[in-house]
């Protein structure tokens, strides 16, 4: 009879700990993902026969940028490319058949393109660290290395990645770093799929802890990851 009731309770304890929503499955990332200019990214601006006009802006909170004869011109949400072509409209005025290059970095983007991610990540305030923690003429796409820290003190922290074409959980996790109370297994990443807000679990620990590479799964742009607290 003892013995059952600790078969019961052992059982109880496993579900309890499980991840109920389902696993996230790798999906193709898509092909034409490109790059749009976000609040804070640092912009040079060429204008190819008037270096006089050629200049370095960075997109103001407002998502507006000023430089030389252009007071104000929105440029968040636009690809590199699609800038370059608003301005060579408005320095018609001025240049005769401008022509004019837009590169983009240090990069944030706009938000349904960044990953984020909230929870045991870091060192954070109770422990240790137990992770590691380009623009483009005209049309290029994001080339960083380091994601933007949203920052945070307390239980938990935040922190804004950029979006990369191929980018991965292991890509995350190297750029955050875990807590040492992360439950890297409760983990979840919520995704828009087709305009709906879903929820799935990773795994994170299986991917770390045992290298199961089947745990590395794909990110897309606009995925919320979210990394609680360990439970004993």
């Amino acid at each position: 009879m003892l013995r059952k009731y600790v078969l019961i309770f052992l059982m109880g304890t496993v579900f309890w700990g499980c991840n109920s929503y389902p696993l996230l499955e790798n999906v193709r990332q898509d092909s034409d993902y490109t790059y749009k200019i976000g609040s804070g990214d640092h912009l040079s601006i060429f204008v190819w026969g008037n270096p006089e006009l050629s200049t370095a802006a960075t997109v103001r909170p407002d998502g507006k940028i000023t430089f030389p004869l252009v007071e104000e011109l929105l440029a968040m949400g636009k690809t590199p490319f699609e800038l370059a072509r608003d301005i060579e409209k408005i320095l018609m005025t001025y240049v005769k058949s401008p022509q004019v290059v837009v590169i983009a970095d240090n990069f944030k983007g706009i938000k349904n393109q960044q990953i984020r991610v909230i929870g045991r990540i870091g060192s954070g305030t109770a422990g240790g660290n137990r992770g590691g923690a380009g623009g483009g003429a005209g049309s290029s796409s994001s080339s960083g290395s380091s994601g933007n820290s949203g920052g945070g003190i307390g239980r938990y922290q935040g922190k804004t990645i950029p979006y990369e074409r191929g980018m991965s959980l292991l890509d995350v996790v190297i750029l955050v770093g875990l807590n040492q109370y992360a439950d890297g297994n409760g983990s979840t990443v919520i995704r828009s799929v087709n305009g709906e807000q879903k929820t799935y679990s990773v795994r994170i620990d299986d991917l770390i802890d045992n290298a199961d590479l089947s745990a590395n799964v794909l990110m897309m742009p606009g995925d919320i990851l979210i990394i609680p607290d360990v439970t004993f």
